[in-house]
């Protein structure tokens, strides 16, 4: 088994994603570029090996089962272990949003991804982040998910959203959950909000670069034992629940 540490960044084919992977090999680690588009794929883990990363691709599709089997068999049979998952890959739904007119199938595509899918990729990489010394879990959510700031007067969550936000909300709770189930073992799992970044899930409207946002996945994906777990950050710390 190799001593390098190997992380799995879903959705990193571009954007955060991208970034996140490129972070974490820039610190030395192997790092497996998860995405189901197998062009967009290859042509991220080619562009990070050319700037000196050790990348290989993992095809990932987090809404579809075999897909992610297969994955975690392809990493245990390169790493044998993976020492931190980033559960990055996610879609909004796209619009409208509003509860009264947003379509229940619309609400559904975006769970089965944003909360589903992290659930079952987490699953099956628990048998390979328990061979590390030091496993991390690191769920991107954001802000619009805190239901905190949601019912705060006047504070900016952005549109109403009744399928995006509220699944990051969802993700939030799942995230409890987990940090709750392995507590007293060596796993820390947390979320964490890139915050307002440009990319093509927002049309590229946001005001963070891609790399600003992936800085706090890197950091949660570092952490150093006994560290926070089952706690939401962003680059000026916690953010309420």
């Amino acid at each position: 088994m190799s001593e390098q540490k190997t992380a799995l960044v879903s959705g990193a084919n571009k954007g955060i994603g991208y970034e996140i992977a490129a972070g974490l090999a820039a610190l030395g680690w192997s790092v497996g570029v998860g995405a189901r588009n197998e062009e967009a794929r290859a042509a991220a883990v080619d562009k990070l090996r050319a700037a000196g990363a050790d990348a290989f691709g993992v095809p990932l599709d987090v809404t579809d089962d075999a897909s992610v089997t297969a994955a975690a068999a392809l990493i245990e049979e390169r790493a044998g272990r993976l020492d931190a998952l980033v559960n990055n890959a996610a879609i909004t739904g796209g619009i409208p949003q509003e509860p009264t007119r947003v379509a229940p199938d619309t609400i559904r595509a975006v769970v089965e991804t944003n909360v589903i899918g992290v659930v079952r990729v987490t699953n099956a990489m628990l048998p390979l982040l328990r061979r590390s010394p030091s496993p991390r879990i690191v769920n991107m959510s954001s802000t619009v998910g805190s239901l905190t700031r949601q019912t705060t007067p006047g504070a900016e969550t952005g549109p109403i959203s009744a399928a995006y936000a509220a699944s990051k909300t969802f993700l939030n709770a799942v995230t409890v959950q987990y940090a709750k189930e392995l507590h007293g073992t060596d796993i820390l799992i947390n979320a964490g909000c890139p915050g307002f970044c440009a990319t093509d899930l927002n049309g590229f409207r946001g005001v963070r670069t891609p790399e600003q946002g992936a800085a706090i996945a890197v950091r949660l994906a570092t952490l150093p034992d006994g560290g926070p777990t089952g706690a939401f950050f962003d680059d000026d710390g916690s953010i309420p629940w």
